[in-house]
């Protein structure tokens, strides 16, 4: 530690630092809507952006106090921290096309390209929130669960809580969450993005589980007792 800071400063430094980069996601987000829909009366679109600001709001704030190694590896994310030029060209791609879609989803909104009931929009936004609780007891149970693909010496494989039951939980989150905000926002047609985000996470787990195999001890153990990868009796 250096001359000067203490735990709590440094805590202190890493909420200020999460919180910052959150209100600049949140700003980026709402350009992305509201921009493309050409007007503030988009309230799928509002009630989208509260949800997830909601969301990961109290996620960080939970583990910032209770496992801050964990935030600060989530922070390191993007094509320019990942190790495996792979896993950079799966980044770049899906963050291109996760910017397209709620840009998409707004432009549908505008030009009324699509018409989802009100009643969808509210359920997908409660599928955005079990995506969300699905995340967050994936936290709870890995503190190793970083937004790169890496394996730090002490890392260990976990096979309890929800990766009991398939190897990949966060990503099911994640996917839960992706196909739901189309229809959040009122779009159909932002759909066949969402499901090719989904068809790129699925590349990006299946080379995250050769590089695990290769680097992580015990993780072919765990892959023989845990079968199922996304969709327990499924895949």
């Amino acid at each position: 530690m250096a001359e000067g800071t203490t735990p709590a400063s440094g805590a202190n430094n890493l909420e200020r630092t999460v919180l910052l980069g959150l209100v600049r996601l949140q700003v980026i987000i709402a350009l992305l809507l509201f921009i493309p829909a050409g007007s503030l009366r988009y309230w799928q679109g509002w009630l989208f952006w509260i949800v997830f600001f909601a969301c990961v709001l109290m996620v960080t704030l939970y583990f910032v106090k209770h496992d801050p190694h964990l935030i600060e590896n989530r922070m390191k994310a993007g094509p320019r921290a990942e190790q495996e030029t792979s896993q950079k060209i799966i980044q770049a791609f899906t963050g291109t096309l996760a910017a397209l879609l709620i840009i998409v989803s707004a432009l549908d909104h505008r030009f009324q390209w699509s018409l989802v009931p009100a009643w969808v929009c509210l359920l997908a936004d409660a599928l955005i929130v079990l995506g969300f609780a699905i995340v967050f007891q994936v936290f709870k149970d890995n503190s190793f669960a970083a937004s790169t693909i890496k394996v730090e010496a002490e890392q260990r494989v976990i096979s309890t809580g929800l990766y009991g039951w398939v190897r990949h939980p966060m990503y099911v989150g994640g996917a839960l969450m992706l196909l739901a905000t189309p229809l959040a926002l009122g779009s159909l047609w932002g759909l066949p993005i969402a499901v090719a985000i989904t068809a790129a996470i699925i590349v990006r787990l299946l080379d995250e589980e050769r590089y695990l195999s290769a680097n992580l001890s015990g993780y072919d153990a765990y892959c023989r007792e845990v079968r199922y990868r996304l969709i327990p009796m499924v895949w």
